[in-house]
């Protein structure tokens, strides 16, 4: 066995207190920012019901839009809005163009379902947002959230149109114009369609709030990697952190048309049950 004097000591201390920085950074999944983290148990009989990190933001995604639209509408609003009064009658005006253009038929019936259109952009809308700030949670990151409010909408939505139509609602499954040769691939296949719609639409919600946030992480942990290792790479972490600037970037772009895409597809579910497939008017 080769016996090691004290320079050779040394250069094997050098060399390896910045992998052990390396290892100690990168050894921190992306994924742990999505983890579950129990705040408070509460128990009911045999049942647990635990007051979550989830929980905690999803009431203060809730608290924050009650208080602006309160302070907003407070005395009926100025005659010369601010900044926060134009911020909100943007939102709502955004919406209201979208159930207008996507659903057609009577302005009574429009706004029967524009409470509930601005109630999902909105929420998705800041809940998103407030995923962007360092040490939040983002609880549109989970599965179980984006789906259980695609399959919430898709419930309700099959259900306005039971109410409407009947059971002649059903005859989506076969479309005007379908050849007879093809009518019973088209019963068989339309119907899985239809329920795929709620599925797509929760995990594409889903899927993009979680590439994101990995990415923004995974980077950031590269940039901070070479920050720390010096020498050489610190003259290059200018590299990691443009990159870290511009997957930020690009994941405010994400959080933001992603409630506008999760919103739009309802309208056209509803203009579906309620008209049949007969098309989307711009009245």
């Amino acid at each position: 066995m080769p016996k090691l004097n004290f320079l050779s000591l040394i250069m094997v201390g050098r060399y390896q207190r910045p992998l052990k920085k390396i290892e100690s950074i990168t050894a921190c999944s992306p994924l742990e920012q999505f983890a579950i983290i129990q705040l408070i148990p509460i128990h009911i009989g045999n049942l647990h019901f635990p007051f979550t990190n989830s929980s905690l933001f999803m009431l203060l995604t809730i608290g924050l839009v009650l208080l602006l639209v309160h302070f907003v509408t407070l005395d009926g609003g100025h005659l010369v809005p601010n900044a926060w009064q134009s911020f909100v009658e943007m939102i709502y005006d955004s919406v209201l163009n979208l159930v207008n253009e996507q659903i057609s038929g009577a302005f009574s019936v429009k706004q029967r379902f524009l409470p509930l259109i601005y109630v999902t952009f909105t929420f998705l809308l800041f809940r998103n947002l407030i995923g962007m700030i360092p040490y939040s949670f983002t609880v549109t990151s989970h599965s179980i959230i984006t789906l259980g409010l695609s399959f919430s909408l898709f419930i309700g939505i099959t259900i306005v149109g039971s109410q409407t139509h009947g059971l002649h609602f059903f005859s989506f499954s076969l479309p005007q114009g379908v050849p007879l040769p093809l009518a019973p691939f088209s019963v068989l296949l339309e119907p899985i369609s239809y329920r795929f719609r709620a599925l797509s639409l929760g995990i594409r919600l889903f899927a993009n709030m979680m590439a994101g946030h990995s990415l923004v992480k995974i980077s950031s942990g590269f940039a901070w990697t070479m920050l720390s290792v010096g020498g050489i790479l610190y003259l290059a972490q200018l590299a990691p952190f443009f990159i870290v600037f511009a997957s930020t970037g690009s994941e405010l772009g994400v959080a933001i048309p992603q409630a506008y895409v999760f919103t739009i597809s309802p309208c056209i579910y509803l203009n579906d049950a309620i008209n049949l497939h007969q098309g989307t008017s711009a009245s």
